[in-house]
């Protein structure tokens, strides 16, 4: 199993912390601060999900995987952008979908989604190091993450709504309504989805072949938080020029 040293952790979440911080404001970024800062411990720890040969099993990795997404939803829409397609939405609808599209994986406001694995035998012949926690109501992970929105007062856009509702693509069966449609007037209205769905899957196959691989003894150096708040700063100032927002 991957394993990220403490550094890494923090390092990942002041990353997170810093990116809301940087593309929201007023009392959207209020509400989103309390909600951040209530599940932080939990949060932080959370793996992206129980089997190590998935995406990201690993304490920390449903942070890092998240910002992965955010990364690779930025950069497909600019592809996107530039090859011709029409983009009917911010960069600040964009972030906010890709930011909690697995919200749901963090669990409810008392308990976690994941509780370690207990049983040797799971671990050893099916490499399943967490289990789905028996203590919670029963929800889709999308479902939980708009719950736990609406929970801490934060309202999203009809873009945000559907980019994060549909960022699982066609592996959620819900979803196929949205995504096949023989009318034009029920076809989706907005690039949003296709673009977070590519980052999704394109995040959590590279985080894949990473584990197959075997790249776990890479260490991240750890950022400054003043050069962090740069890059961030940065990074958002040029996909506004790229967007003509």
């Amino acid at each position: 199993m991957k394993e990220l040293t403490p550094e890494q952790i923090e390092n990942n979440w002041h990353d997170l912390i810093d990116l809301v911080n940087t593309t929201f404001e007023g009392e959207r970024l209020d509400k989103l601060i309390e909600m951040y800062d209530y599940f932080e411990e939990r949060m932080c720890l959370a793996p992206a999900s129980g089997k190590e040969h998935y995406h990201n099993c690993h304490p920390g990795g449903y942070v890092e995987h998240v910002l992965h997404v955010v990364e690779l939803a930025k950069q497909i829409a600019g592809m996107w952008k530039q090859s011709g397609a029409t983009i009917n939405f911010t960069m600040e609808e964009l972030v906010f979908a890709a930011l909690h599209h697995d919200l749901g994986k963090v669990g409810d406001l008392a308990e976690d989604y994941y509780t370690p694995q207990d049983n040797d035998w799971w671990i050893k012949n099916r490499g399943e190091y967490y289990k789905h926690n028996g203590k919670l109501q029963y929800m889709t992970v999308t479902d939980r993450a708009v719950f736990l929105l609406q929970h801490f007062g934060i309202k999203m856009s009809e873009q945000e709504y559907l980019g994060l509702r549909l960022t699982d693509g066609m592996y959620e069966d819900a979803n196929k309504n949205y995504y096949v449609s023989y009318q034009p007037e029920r076809q989706l209205k907005t690039n949003i989805a296709y673009v977070l769905h590519q980052a999704d899957l394109m995040s959590s196959v590279i985080e894949y072949d990473m584990w197959k691989r075997g790249d776990y003894d890479v260490k991240v150096e750890p950022v400054k938080q003043k050069e962090k708040s740069e890059k961030s700063k940065r990074s958002h100032e040029l996909f506004k020029e790229l967007f003509d927002e």
